[in-house]
């Protein structure tokens, strides 16, 4: 695949250098505006429930760069031979999870297609002093993640009809978050570094963080939030395609400890409307943490940033 061409422009803050959440172009000294694009097909059966997780999947790189989106556009593909009040329960469910985020829905593009795919096209607005990137992290830090992992686990069990409809709703409540309240509650703090938890899994964005960075990662594997059903899934080996990927793209810059394990697998799982993971100092974690249980929305600390040794990654 040929090269694409380097714009330089001394405005855009953050473009396709650093693998970042989305991109960030300045307007003036205290604003720059954010720009993401994200869809994909159905994780669940319901319509209405895949419009609602694709949409807080697609606000959620805006959350991811401690923005606040404003304008949403939908990206539809719909098959002609399906009955049009499922595209149209789709978009409701996006058009509701936008009016939650406090954005509006100003239109969109809809083609026909082979099989559904929705997702949207989202435009913030965050102050360059207070942007977040997934680089800046420091030794020291401390990694908070805002969710549940398992998600492309429980999306293969659903699949093969195993999932059980705790586990399903589990998934589904934990998709169609807005990770607009963790972002809420962490702006009060400093934050090194964010990014979101999605198709890459939590090995995967750690790992970009950690690159970006030029530090180590440390991922405490026995400390991570976990979905109803996912371990014993995982052992199962319904494993997603996505998360072999990840494993066979990421290994050579990963030392892992727990290798053969379930937990391992679950680093690599991709996620679809994943939380973030935030690099906070170590003094701050405590507070931040109990913050976000306040919320209702609780963190878990599930690693910390070194210096640079061999490999990026290392997981216990």
């Amino acid at each position: 695949m040929g090269k694409l061409p380097k714009f330089n422009d001394p405005m855009l803050l953050v473009g396709t250098e650093t693998a970042d959440d989305a991109a960030v172009y300045r307007i003036s000294e205290e604003l720059a505006m954010i720009q993401t694009v994200d869809f994909f097909t159905p994780v669940v059966d319901d319509p209405y429930l895949f419009g609602q997780i694709a949409a807080a999947n697609a606000l959620s790189d805006v959350y991811a760069m401690g923005g606040e989106p404003k304008v949403a556009l939908n990206l539809a593909a719909f098959p002609d031979c399906l009955d049009i009040e499922i595209l149209g329960k789709i978009l409701q469910g996006g058009a509701d999870k936008v009016m939650e985020a406090g954005a509006v829905l100003a239109g969109g593009h809809t083609i026909s297609d082979n099989e559904p795919k929705y997702g949207l096209c989202v435009s913030g607005f965050v102050d360059p002093k207070a942007m977040w990137k997934n680089y800046g992290a420091q030794p020291g830090d401390v990694l908070i993640l805002t969710k549940p992992l398992g998600t492309g686990i429980i999306s293969t069990a659903i699949k093969g009809e195993l999932a059980s409809e705790e586990e399903i709703s589990s998934a589904v409540k934990t998709m169609t978050a807005l990770n607009k309240y963790a972002r809420d509650i962490a702006a009060e703090f400093e934050i090194h570094s964010c990014t979101d938890i999605t198709g890459f899994g939590l090995a995967g964005h750690s790992m970009e963080m950690a690159k970006g960075s030029e530090m180590t990662l440390v991922l405490h594997t026995e400390k991570l939030p976990v979905l109803p059903g996912a371990k014993e899934y995982a052992r199962m080996g319904l494993i997603p395609v996505g998360a072999y990927r990840n494993r066979e793209y990421l290994e050579e810059d990963v030392f892992s400890e727990i290798a053969g394990t379930w937990q391992e697998d679950l680093v690599y799982d991709p996620q679809t409307s994943g939380g973030l993971l935030l690099a906070v100092k170590k003094e701050d974690a405590a507070e931040l943490l109990e913050r976000l249980a306040d919320l209702g929305s609780p963190g878990t600390a599930v690693g910390e940033v070194t210096g640079k040794q061999e490999k990026y990654l290392i997981l216990k």
